[in-house]
């Protein structure tokens, strides 16, 4: 991306956002600033710059009202196409909190599904360890600059999820951690994703903000019960109360995500950068998710899938060519990928 072309985007996606007379009047494009983004950009390949017009921008990210106007990219650009579930939480979890967002997050990553989260230390963290252990896609949103690595503990897990799925911040790479951008930040994980899972959280957690935008933003809320002593899952409980879905297990989550998976499929379609043939052999089929690694019958992916039967052979027979599925007597078996 050249330097005036950037210039003149950004100026762009200025008039183009839907926001008010007041915050745009508010915008100050410091050009400087931008020969300091394509710099950065320059340095490495998988440095990437994404415009809000750039075909590459996340389409849920461009339905909000304050979408970023420029996303600062490292690693592998393509993860941006998975559809994506934001597992947030505690920072302070306890060892059965950590567990279950580890689990959780690999299970949802082996059905396709990329994890989205803050790389915050505890939940965060437990959830992007588990998608580079099993080799799935996380991205990683940052509450600072993408080359300023936070907390520094998170040092190697912020180069490993770059190996599988990428670091992402509307932030200049040299922004350091100021306490009012990760609330800001916590719009992009909910945006990102088709839901947000809270798996441990108190009643002050910053992870129920990101939940309340995802409400706000339209996208389903689900939590994780506990113990009712000890207050560290008050939070979950509340959303619970206030209608977020009850969280055991994958399943809980992928029932309630087939259908805006469809409609995330549709979305990439029309985006130019990908085209027919590559959305095929994306592993996140709203099917796929339908089918056991032991024998399951013709019926009950039709069932659970609510799809036609025409349509569930046809696309059986395209996930079975891809390799993702076999035809065994009874019904169909899934493959399980290393």
């Amino acid at each position: 991306m050249e330097v005036d072309d950037l210039r003149q985007r950004l100026e762009h996606e200025r008039q183009a956002l839907p926001l008010s007379d007041h915050l745009l009047h508010s915008l100050v494009i410091d050009y400087q600033k931008v020969d300091v983004a394509l710099e950065w950009q320059q340095q490495a390949a998988d440095h990437h710059l994404v415009c809000f017009s750039d075909p590459l921008y996340p389409p849920l990210l461009k339905q909000l009202s304050d979408p970023p106007a420029v996303l600062f990219v490292k690693g592998c650009l393509e993860a941006l196409a998975l559809p994506y579930l934001a597992i947030v939480g505690s920072r302070n979890a306890s060892p059965g909190g950590l567990q279950v967002a580890y689990q959780l997050a690999a299970e949802m990553s082996s059905m396709g599904f990329g994890i989205c989260s803050g790389m915050a230390m505890g939940i965060d963290g437990a959830a992007h360890k588990a998608c580079v252990e099993h080799q799935g896609r996380t991205v990683a949103v940052l509450g600072t600059g993408i080359e300023t690595v936070y907390p520094r503990k998170h040092r190697q897990l912020y180069h490993d999820i770059q190996q599988q799925g990428c670091i992402l911040s509307e932030f200049w790479p040299d922004v350091g951690p100021f306490a009012g951008n990760f609330p800001k930040r916590n719009r992009i994980i909910s945006g990102l994703s088709l839901g947000t899972l809270v798996v441990e959280a108190c009643r002050k957690s910053g992870s129920l903000i990101t939940a309340r935008l995802a409400m706000e933003q339209g996208r389903e809320v689900f939590a994780v019960p506990g113990s009712i002593l000890g207050g560290y899952h008050q939070g979950c409980h509340d959303l619970l109360r206030d209608g977020a879905k009850l969280v055991e297990t994958a399943a809980d989550i992928v029932e309630e995500l087939a259908s805006l998976t469809a409609y995330h499929l549709e979305e990439l379609k029309l985006c130019h950068h990908i085209q027919q043939g590559e959305i095929c052999n994306l592993p996140f089929s709203s099917l796929l998710a339908s089918v056991g690694y032991e024998t399951t019958s013709i019926d009950a992916v039709v069932e659970h899938s609510g799809k036609t039967i025409d349509l569930v052979l046809e696309q059986m027979l395209e996930l079975e060519l891809q390799g993702w599925v076999i035809a065994v007597p009874g019904g169909y078996v899934r493959v399980k990928r290393s």
